[in-house]
C-alpha cells in the first residue's frame, strides 16, 4: 500500500501545487495588468502560464522521486528524463516570455511614435532581436540536452584540444552564413531598410514583407515574393523610396509635335492633378526638357504622400492628357511627315526635253563628246 500511496501523493501533490502556483502568478499578471493599461506586456505574460505550469511540475516530481521508491536499477534513467523535460519547458517558458516583451515594446512604441518611419525600424530591430533570442535559447536547450549524457562530455572533452583548428574550419565554411548573420544586423540597427518599406532592387519595385538574421522578402506590385540574402543590401545599391519619408515626386514625359498648345496643355496638367485624391498639395508642373527635329518633350511633375499614390497619380496624369490630346488637339501628337512641305519644289519630269526641246530631258544621259 505504501508503494502506491508515496507514488501519488508526490504526483499528486505536484500537479496541485504547480496548478496553484501557476494560478496565483496569473492572477498577480490579471491586477498588475488592470493597474498599467497602459502597456500590454502584463497580460501578454499570460501566455506563458502552461509552460510555468510544467517547468513547476517537472521540478517537483524530479525533487521529490527520490521518495516515490520507484524505478529501482532504472532510477537514473528516469531522473535523466525528467531533467531533459525540465530544460525543454524551460526553454518553452523563456521563448514565450522573450515573446511577449518583444510583442509588448512593439505595440507600446507603434502606439506613441509619430513618425511611421521610427516605428517600423523598430518593429524590424524587434523581429531579428526575437528570431536571434530564439536561435540562442533552441541552441543552449539543445546543448544543455547532449550535456546530461556522458558520451557527448567524452566527446567533447577529447575535441577540446582541436578546438582551434575546427574554430578556423567552421568559420570558412560559414563564410556566407556569418556574412549574412552580420549583415541581418546592420540592416537591423543601421537603419538601412524596414518592414513595410517600398524598395526597388534589381529592377524589381515592392514592399518589404519580411526581414530575418539571414534572408529578406520583397512582395512585389503583382503579388509576387522574392527571397534574397540580407549580404545583399549591405554589398550593393538599392532605392529605398521610403527612408526619410514617404513623400515622393513622380514624372510623365510624353513626346509631341512642335505645334501642340503648350498654354493649354499646362492648365489641363493643373486641372487633373488638382483634382486627384493622390496630390499632396505640394507642387506641380509642366516643362519642355528636349527637342529633336520632330518631335518635342514635355514633362509634367506632380508629388503625393506615398509611392503608391504616386504611382495612381502619374498614370491618371498620362491617361488623361492623352485622351485629352487626342479628342481636343489631334495635331499636337507626333506624326510622321510622308509628303513633301508647303515650300518644296516639283520634282523636274523625266520624259521632258532638254534647253534646245530636242536633247534629252533632266534624268537622260548625254553621250561624250570625242576627244579632239
Amino acid at each position: 500500500m505504501e508503494d502506491v500511496l508515496r507514488p501519488a501523493i508526490v504526483f499528486g501533490g505536484a500537479i496541485v501545487l504547480a496548478w496553484a502556483l501557476a494560478w496565483a502568478v496569473d492572477r498577480l499578471l490579471v491586477r498588475i495588468d488592470a493597474r498599467h493599461p497602459e502597456t500590454p506586456l502584463w497580460g501578454l505574460l499570460r501566455r506563458g502560464r502552461s509552460p510555468l505550469m510544467a517547468v513547476l511540475f517537472v521540478a517537483l516530481v524530479r525533487g521529490f522521486f527520490g521518495s516515490t521508491h520507484l524505478g529501482g536499477g532504472s532510477r537514473v534513467t528516469v531522473e535523466l528524463w525528467l531533467t531533459l523535460i525540465l530544460i525543454g519547458a524551460s526553454a518553452w517558458l523563456v521563448l514565450r516570455v522573450a515573446t511577449a516583451v518583444m510583442e509588448a515594446a512593439s505595440v507600446r512604441y507603434t502606439g506613441v511614435a509619430h513618425d511611421p518611419a521610427r516605428a517600423r525600424r523598430v518593429r524590424t530591430q524587434l523581429t531579428l532581436v526575437q528570431r536571434m533570442v530564439t536561435a540562442v535559447v533552441v541552441v543552449v536547450a539543445v546543448a544543455a540536452i547532449l550535456l546530461q549524457f556522458d558520451g557527448m562530455r567524452t566527446v567533447g572533452t577529447s575535441m577540446l584540444a582541436s578546438a582551434g583548428v575546427l574554430g578556423i574550419v567552421a568559420g570558412i565554411a560559414a563564410q556566407s552564413t556569418l556574412s549574412n548573420l552580420f549583415a541581418g544586423l546592420s540592416i537591423a540597427f543601421g537603419d538601412m531598410v524596414r518592414i513595410g518599406d517600398t524598395v526597388v532592387v534589381d529592377g524589381e519595385y515592392g514592399v518589404v514583407d519580411e526581414i530575418t538574421v539571414s534572408y529578406l522578402v520583397v512582395l512585389t506590385w503583382d503579388e509576387r515574393r522574392i527571397t534574397m540574402p540580407v549580404s545583399y543590401f549591405t554589398n550593393k545599391p538599392f532605392e529605398n523610396w521610403s527612408r526619410g519619408g514617404t513623400q515622393m515626386t513622380g514624372t510623365v514625359y510624353l513626346h509631341l509635335d512642335h505645334t501642340a498648345p503648350l498654354a493649354e496643355l499646362r492648365a489641363k496638367t493643373e486641372e487633373i492633378v488638382r483634382a486627384s485624391d493622390e496630390w499632396d498639395g505640394r507642387s506641380w508642373g509642366l516643362v519642355v526638357t528636349d527637342t529633336t527635329p520632330t518631335t518635342i518633350q514635355v514633362r509634367a511633375s506632380m508629388t503625393a504622400r506615398t509611392p503608391d499614390d504616386i504611382w495612381t497619380l502619374r498614370v491618371t496624369v498620362r491617361e488623361q492628357l492623352i485622351t485629352w490630346l487626342r479628342d481636343e488637339h489631334p495635331s499636337a501628337l507626333p506624326r510622321v511627315r510622308t509628303g513633301p512641305g508647303p515650300d518644296a519644289r516639283p520634282a523636274p519630269d523625266a520624259t521632258a526635253p532638254g534647253r534646245d526641246g530636242v536633247g534629252p530631258g533632266p534624268y537622260e544621259q548625254r553621250a561624250p563628246r570625242p576627244a579632239r
